[in-house]
């Protein structure tokens, strides 16, 4: 239910043996740690330093943010680093056990809601073990249905995957994006349903955008970027995006053009043409902030009949969010944060564009607002109470109608549809329950169980709560608990802290399998909802960017006080877990705090703060982060928590493992290339300092489910190892 621009943010934005290591290059010699017989390359140093605002800043190993693909002594790196690694790990006790049971507990049919386009019923299922989602259609929403598209088909590692799926109207032809190792990067190609078969054309460097079919069928808008050098592919700073219309049986270069402003190289568009095709409405934006612009251009006449005119300005200012949800008419349905800082609905006239016309007739609610549609005679807003899913519906005038009724704490996605729409479908899980499928009766109100995930293990025996506690300033922050029933406050319960903390994004009580097992191991998973992200709207959000993005890490410091002083675990036995921008909050709070935590698991983490806007999607961040190169505030702010730079000789960081991938192309992977060098340079004790670096992967969507499993196995052999988990394995996973 959420729209295009949120989709895209979350995109934008929500992975020795005792031999020695072979010197591979001139660039690095071991450097043994005879404590614990690991040999660490020691990384080259450059000299090579930055002046800002007057503050000479050294970065000696920039030489890593080269593209590994480019670069042989990066290669050569990687390749030492991985080595010294994945032996390490291989020798850890109980990782194959751990293999073994993920591999048995993600074994399991994955559903996600149907949809329905023209007289056909579609899905995505996976029927367990399979590398990618396979799309099915079906003549009714809970039958058995023939497979339409099966990505597994298309490489033998499960490395290339399909991103999105966009049928025509009449349901004649299905467009998907096909997504290779990671990349953001998406070749589109086109399909007849009926037959199979595939057109001719592909569509190619396509990237923070889909596709939006014209009411014809045979045409769509999209839009792309220019072809980036070979060299440039994965590091690009993807500038001047441009709005196409392409016309089925044609080749990409006779698109025509549609919009583009070279003036503002920055802007992005992703255009949407309204259910019944009269009008064209292009969202503008420029960062990971929920203010952007409107374009709009008519379609058709009042007669039915097409119109050629220019794409025009509806909104002209990046001051707030409009995301389009939809239209009766000329009535335009957007959700706002106009006046409401935790989002309303408000509706614009055509007739009557001027702000003094708007109507908000959904509005402001005490509760955050985080997604919305126009299905059915129906306005579908989800909300989050305490970061828990609600969903209500109101008429098309605003009036409510009803609320529906979740089994539990949890969250539900799904809720799509269009305005023809008798029917909706959703998904319900929470951290103790695996997804169901439900059909929803837009009339009635009524939910009908159609599929149940059947997972290898049992419900009952585990719980899920919610806490609140006191962040450093006495900010009150929601925390969610999970574990087996029964569990006693000693002090000694392996924990993991998992947490985000930005970019407006929410982190809900879902389900998932690796923390299902890290639970049933004996483990307890703890995930509080920090500032920065959206859970109480924007001015939540705001409190944790830029010059306030401390807040976040001292909410996540307080959050682990909380677990030590309620006895529910202890500094030795807390680890720490997050990804992207979690990677960020992990890597700032053990350099803050490194005697707080028995483990670290920072993924995919911004860890180089003054320099993440020159590289790919990083530029559209500094709506978050600021940036250091044009304001001595947010330089010093951001130079004060880098992780890389706040590395500091002669200190003990607790055990960590590193993970990036090597065509990660949204974080790019010399941010952990570098805060590994430097971190195995400082650290001094005994405690292992590794970096795990995936070959064919990007920053996580798309990955392989076997990709997944051994990943996760080696990070929970990790956590088992260094946080003193004694792990419980059912009788049928056998010793090794």
């Amino acid at each position: 239910m959420n729209n295009s621009y949120q989709n895209l943010i979350r995109r934008l934005n929500r992975s020795v043996t005792a031999v020695a290591v072979l010197l591979l290059s001139a660039l690095f010699t071991p450097l043994v740690c005879s404590q614990n017989m690991l040999e660490y390359p020691t990384t080259e140093k450059q000299e090579q330093s930055d002046n800002f605002f007057g503050v000479q800043v050294a970065d000696p190993y920039r030489w890593l943010e080269r593209d590994v693909r480019e670069s042989k002594d990066v290669e050569n790196w990687v390749k030492a680093e991985n080595d010294v690694t994945f032996a390490y790990i291989k020798g850890i006790p109980h990782r194959d056990q751990i293999e073994k049971r993920l591999t048995a507990l993600w074994d399991y049919e994955k559903y996600r809601p149907p949809f329905k386009e023209g007289d056909k019923y579609y899905y995505f299922k996976n029927n367990g073990l399979q590398n990618q989602n396979v799309l099915y259609e079906s003549r009714t929403a809970d039958g058995e249905g023939r497979i339409l598209i099966d990505p597994n088909t298309w490489s033998k590692d499960g490395t290339v995957a399909m991103d999105s799926v966009n049928f025509s109207h009449d349901g004649k032809y299905v467009a998907y994006g096909i997504q290779e190792s990671g990349s953001d990067w998406r070749t589109w190609k086109i399909m007849e349903v009926a037959s199979g078969k595939l057109l001719d054309e592909s569509l190619k460097w396509i990237k923070f955008g889909g596709i939006s079919w014209r009411e014809d069928n045979e045409s769509f808008y999209y839009s792309h970027y220019d072809a980036p050098t070979k060299e440039d592919e994965f590091q690009s700073l993807n500038l001047g995006q441009k709005v196409y219309l392409h016309k089925l049986g044609t080749p990409q270069a006779e698109d025509r053009l549609v919009y583009r402003n070279d003036d503002q190289p920055e802007w992005g568009f992703i255009p949407e043409v309204t259910e019944d095709g009269s009008y064209l409405i292009v969202t503008v934006w420029k960062g990971t902030d929920d203010r952007y612009k409107i374009m709009i251009k008519p379609l058709k006449d009042a007669n039915g009949n097409e119109v050629e005119e220019e794409l025009t300005f509806l909104i002209d200012n990046f001051e707030n969010e409009f995301s389009f949800i939809g239209n009766q008419g000329q009535r335009l349905y957007f959700k706002s944060d106009f006046n409401a800082s935790r989002k309303c609905i408000l509706t614009i006239d055509l007739d009557k564009p001027d702000r003094d016309s708007w109507q908000v007739i959904v509005p402001e609610a005490e509760q955050a607002m985080t997604g919305a549609a126009l299905v059915g005679d129906f306005i579908v807003t989800e909300y989050l109470k305490d970061a828990k899913t609600q969903v209500k519906f109101f008429d098309l005038e605003g009036n409510f109608v009803r609320e529906v009724q979740f089994p539990g704490i949890g969250s539900a996605t799904g809720f799509g549809g269009k305005r023809s729409s008798t029917e909706t479908f959703y998904s319900f899980s929470s951290f103790n329950r695996p997804p169901s499928i439900f059909h929803y009766d837009l009339n009635s109100g009524e939910s009908r169980l159609i599929r149940q995930a059947k997972v290898d293990f049992e419900s009952d025996e585990f719980e899920v709560s919610q806490i609140f506690y006191r962040s450093k300033d006495g900010t009150q922050v929601p925390m969610f608990l999970a574990h087996k029933k029964g569990l006693e406050l000693n002090g000694k319960n392996p924990t993991l802290l998992y947490a985000y903390g930005g970019f407006n994004i929410s982190l809900t009580p879902g389900f998932s399998v690796t923390r299902l097992q890290w639970m049933e191991m004996g483990g307890v998973f703890a995930m509080p909802n920090l500032r920065g992200g959206g859970e109480y709207g924007k001015d939540w959000h705001k409190a944790g960017t830029k010059t306030k993005k401390q807040n976040v890490f001292d909410d996540f410091i307080a959050a682990a006080q909380w677990l030590i002083d309620n006895q529910y675990t202890s500094a030795q036995h807390l680890g720490i877990q997050g990804g992207s921008n979690g990677g960020l909050l992990v890597g700032a709070c053990m350099t803050q705090r490194p005697n707080l935590y028995g483990a670290c698991l920072p993924a995919v983490g911004v860890m180089d703060m003054l320099r993440f806007h020159k590289f790919t999607a990083g530029r559209f961040w500094t709506d978050d982060y600021g940036c250091a190169d044009s304001n001595r505030e947010e330089f010093e702010a951001l130079y004060a928590y880098s992780p890389y730079h706040n590395l500091r000789s002669g200190t003990e960081y607790p055990p960590t493992l590193v993970t990036t991938a090597d065509t990660d192309d949204r974080v790019v992977p010399g941010h952990s290339f570098k805060f590994a060098a430097r971190l195995q340079e400082v650290q001094v004790g005994t405690n292992p300092v590794l970096i795990r670096i995936e070959t064919k992967a990007g920053h996580g969507a798309g990955k392989p489910t076997s990709k997944i499993i051994e990943e996760y196995a080696d990070m929970w052999a990790f956590l088992v190892e260094h946080l003193k988990l004694q792990p419980f394995f059912p009788a049928d996973v056998s010793k090794p």
